[in-house]
């Protein structure tokens, strides 16, 4: 399983995408108790579940990692964790991965500068009061001091898309194997 972590436009979203369309490596499927958006899935974008169902999970420990944002719970499952898939995580959803560590379970890290990311915001969309909040969140949630230790650091930066998401596979590939 690959474990994406990076501050916001790191890139995660779009190497995950990438994944998929050339590797097959599907994406987690995360649950969550807020209600679907209008082409959402349930089963394909998340699981929706109630806030009792979410409750019964957590107590039942069925789930890898969990947070609450903006009233509503949203968390990984246990039995989700396989190879050949994908999930980006925060950095408390990444050291609960890290906590569980199996050889399986292949953690990356993307490291971007603050002015590209910025960059990425703003030509996504993204209000620029939004985006830097954003970033001065992230410099506190993002900071090396808080991160576990990850198997791999991907600079994506000034490389393509396309060979960041060939590093990534490659490594997941050999790291499964044991090299």
């Amino acid at each position: 399983m690959i474990v994406l972590c990076g501050p916001s436009a790191s890139g995660k979203t779009e190497v995950s995408k990438l994944l998929k369309e050339k590797y097959g490596i599907n994406k987690v499927v995360t649950t969550t108790t807020r209600k679907p958006r209008k082409d959402e899935k349930d089963g394909r974008d998340y699981f929706f579940v109630t806030k009792k169902e979410f409750e019964k999970l957590i107590h039942n420990d069925k789930l890898v990692e969990y947070t609450e944002y903006n009233g509503h719970y949203y968390g990984s499952q246990k039995d989700q964790i396989d190879v050949d898939k994908c999930i980006i995580v925060d950095p408390q959803g990444l050291k609960k991965y890290s906590d569980i560590k199996r050889k399986r379970i292949v953690t990356f890290y993307l490291e971007t500068s603050e002015a590209l990311r910025y960059e990425r915001m703003l030509l996504r969309g993204d209000h620029k009061e939004d985006a830097l909040k954003r970033l001065e969140n992230d410099k506190i949630a993002f900071d090396k001091s808080n991160l576990p230790k990850v198997d791999f650091v991907i600079e994506s930066e000034d490389n393509p898309l396309e060979e960041i998401v060939e590093k990534i596979y490659t490594s997941y590939k050999r790291h499964l194997k044991g090299r």
